[in-house]
């Protein structure tokens, strides 16, 4: 089972990884604990964050790579390590050509979370694994295991222990692209103790054993601190069953069990994830309208109401007050807060954007009116293993360690305090060329 590269996971960044090192003409062994591919991208929306790419400009969005790189250094509150944006801008145009060659088809651009302007672009999350594996195959010198997890590095650098045992060799090195600790209840007790109360989401692999492999070796962290929940996922959903609604882009309000709103909707989604759960039993709601409803798209993406509609978790009523008694708030209280914010829309006062500077905020007056029972979810921790511009990882002495790199959802120092809709796919692409590359160049 020796080969030039191995890689350990195989989700977004491994198989670009995976693909990036067979294509510069290496052996590959890429391992995956799990019995599928994917990891939690495919359990994600399938959202990509790109900039200047042929969907804005279809729809006349003037996007570039250095307001990309404004916005993520906005949302990471400057917290962002700068190699790693310099990198991954000098890379985001290629990579997202490279994937539309292998047979990603883009859906037109949405804004979200983190974005001045739209540039999430939707791929089917599981029809893309079909496309990676294939793609991966067609080079012939990726061989994948499944239901194969590493368990050690070598200290010399120069292979893996498996989890059923066996030794592998690794001639030129080792990439960990395993993923965040979504479901390690020890790790989220070390470094985010302040999401107790949030919802658990991801694949049962995210337990962050490329985390601890390489802490083992003294390997240094980044963005420890930052770990975050997501708003807007439904209370019922299952940690790989994501019902996400965030029609607060789209101009809904939050309110709390009072009828209250809590928070400026405008913000990151993990900051209102922050706010929710400081609310009434954690738990908020997404208030919208008719007008609302009406535009909201058919794509299974976090803005398909008509889905969360149809299976019963979008809760519809002819009033504000029917829907505050279905929903179990307080129908004073939401009544006075629509009037509220309504009067503030008319005056260009309080909520000033959809999102980051982003649309324009609308009343909230045609019925029907909707409701959607939102909490905050772990969905993943955007932090981790420090690595360079090579996705060499670093020691805590700020040292490469030898013939160790990673790439995806494992690393940190990239988001900084915040996130974008759309860059933990986009990075793991990114990146995981860039250390595919990298570790064959030594």
């Amino acid at each position: 089972m020796d080969a030039d590269v191995v890689v350990v996971g195989a989700g977004m960044a491994g198989f670009c990884a995976a693909i990036a090192a067979a294509d510069a003409g290496v052996s590959v062994l890429l391992l995956e604990k799990e019995f599928r591919t994917g990891g939690s991208s495919r359990l994600s929306g399938g959202s990509f964050a790109f900039a200047g790419t042929d969907q804005q400009a279809a729809v006349g969005i003037e996007d570039s790579t250095e307001r990309m790189l404004e916005d993520l250094r906005a949302v990471g509150q400057d917290r962002n390590d700068p190699a790693l944006l310099t990198a991954f801008g000098a890379e985001q145009y290629a990579t997202y050509r490279w994937l539309e060659a292998l047979g990603f088809a883009f859906g037109p651009p949405k804004v979200a979370s983190g974005q001045s302007l739209p540039r999430t672009h939707r791929a089917d999350p599981v029809g893309m694994f079909g496309l990676l594996e294939a793609a991966a195959s067609a080079t012939g010198r990726v061989r994948l295991l499944l239901g194969t997890g590493a368990a050690r590095l070598l200290r010399d650098g120069t292979g893996v222990l498996t989890a059923q045992g066996d030794r592998i060799e690794a001639a030129r090195g080792i990439m960990l692209t395993t993923g965040g600790f979504m479901r390690s209840e020890s790790l989220l007790a070390t470094f985010a103790p302040n999401q107790a109360g949030a919802l658990r989401m991801g694949g049962d692999g995210c337990t962050g054993d490329g985390l601890r492999m390489a802490w083992h070796l003294g390997a240094d962290l980044r963005d420890m601190g930052f770990i975050r929940g997501t708003f807007g996922i439904h209370p019922d959903a299952g940690p790989e069953d994501h019902h996400f609604v965030h029609s607060i882009y789209m101009g809904a309000i939050a309110v709390n069990r009072l009828g209250r709103r809590f928070v400026d909707e405008s913000l990151s989604y993990k900051l209102v994830g922050d706010a929710c759960l400081a609310q009434p039993g954690a738990i908020g709601f997404q208030v919208l309208d008719r007008a609302i409803m009406e535009r909201a798209p058919s794509d299974g993406s976090s803005f398909d109401l008509q889905a969360e509609l149809r299976a019963g978790r979008l809760i519809e009523a002819s009033t504000l007050e029917a829907l505050a008694e279905r929903l179990g708030i307080d129908a004073a209280g939401l009544a006075g807060t629509v009037a509220d914010y309504n009067a503030d829309v008319d005056l260009g006062i309080g909520r000033t954007s959809l999102s980051s500077g982003w649309g324009k905020p609308v009343r909230i007056e045609r019925g029907p009116f909707y409701g959607y029972p939102s909490r905050s979810a772990v969905v993943g921790t955007y932090c981790g293993l420090a690595v360079d511009a090579a996705m060499r990882v670093i020691d805590v002495f700020g040292d490469p360690i030898p013939r160790l790199f990673a790439a995806g959802h494992v690393t940190g120092g990239f988001h900084g305090a915040g996130y974008m809709t759309g860059t933990a796919l986009s990075k793991a692409a990114v990146f995981g060329r860039l250390a595919g590359r990298a570790v064959v160049e030594g």
